[in-house]
């Protein structure tokens, strides 16, 4: 903040304050702020509002004398008398009545940094979440009009890979992680979303369904599977149809839930997916849904998020409105 000076350069007292954005602080600079109480542009922000020491007293609870040592303090700071009495009382100089434009907003931003406390509806920001395109398929339709509503100026960007989801959680490449993720480390936080249930898509005409659904008849299918490097759901349970001899031989590896979905319409192939894929795809297409006819491991989706933003105020609504997205998915499927 330029200081105004009565040192005979007339032209100086009359030059709008300017911000310079420009170039590191200097150390002179940052001393100069060091020497100004914050409770002091407080004071002066009440001053200026009510041009009442009383007045300005009462407003932020505080004695008369405190107001008045508050403002000869002030004066020496900006080498300005700020207020001067005048007939109908106290008036500001011309230098006061830029700071009284110029410290409103700069306050206002104090006070929401401190108090954290920002709009939703302001929330902008890009949010990057790592999660399979099957389950992307399943939370992003109720979790798209959730965030158009309650923040309509964020941006997500989803990320289909899983693959060291930690570390690029660790490393700020994204900021949360969702599907089936194993057990989280110390500095990591976890929450369950849902458990899930495995089914079978076969295209509605597949001889199967004529048949009676039994392990032998399952087991006789080829199956198509979702290609991943990283051993998620999909992986799981094809290690558990091959550990109970139903998978003799290679799957079919497609890449992505939805390629596998179409490519099964138009073949004998059986698709294993999670229950809620499943009643996803086949409003969209001519498939069937049938119970596997083996116990499979139940498929957890849980939220993965670091520590770091674990006390974020966006961070923490951001997690709030996932999870209501996957309560909001789990009603509809009940």
């Amino acid at each position: 903040m330029d200081e105004l000076a009565c040192n005979g350069n007339t032209s100086k007292a009359w030059e709008r304050p300017q911000l310079i954005v420009a170039g590191p602080r200097t150390a002179p600079q940052r001393q100069r702020l060091t020497s100004i109480d914050l409770n002091l542009l407080l004071a002066l922000e009440a001053l200026l509002e009510h041009r009442n020491v009383t007045h300005a007293a009462r407003d932020l609870g505080l004695s008369q004398p405190s107001i008045s040592r508050a403002l000869t303090r002030l004066r020496g700071i900006f080498n300005d008398e700020l207020l001067v009495r005048g007939s109908g009382g106290m008036l500001p100089t011309p230098y006061a009545e830029r700071l009284a434009q110029m410290l409103p907003p700069v306050l206002d931003s104090i006070r929401r940094m401190v108090n954290r406390g920002f709009a939703q509806r302001e929330w902008r920001s890009t949010v990057r979440m790592a999660m399979s395109d099957h389950q992307a398929l399943v939370l992003l339709p109720p979790l798209l009009p959730l965030l158009r509503e309650r923040a309509p100026n964020l941006n997500i960007v989803t990320d289909s890979r899983l693959t060291g989801a930690l570390r690029r959680l660790d490393e700020g490449d994204i900021d949360v992680a969702v599907g089936q993720i194993g057990a989280t480390p110390q500095g990591y936080f976890r929450r369950r979303l849902y458990t899930d249930r495995f089914a079978c898509l076969l295209r509605n005409d597949h001889p199967a369904l004529g048949q009676e659904w039994t392990i032998d008849t399952f087991a006789a299918l080829r199956h198509a599977a979702i290609a991943s490097d990283s051993k998620d759901g999909f992986g799981r349970v094809h290690d558990e149809l091959a550990k109970l001899d139903l998978q003799d031989r290679e799957p079919v590896l497609v890449s992505n839930v939805l390629t596998a979905a179409l490519a099964i319409v138009a073949t004998d192939l059986v698709l294993v997916v999670p229950r809620r894929v499943a009643t996803r795809i086949t409003p969209l297409l001519p498939l069937a849904i049938v119970d596997p006819p083996v116990e499979l491991t139940p498929y957890e989706v849980v939220l993965i998020w670091h520590e770091r933003c674990h006390r974020d105020p966006d961070h923490c609504r951001l997690r709030h409105e996932i999870t209501a997205a996957a309560g909001t998915e789990l009603a509809q499927a009940s």
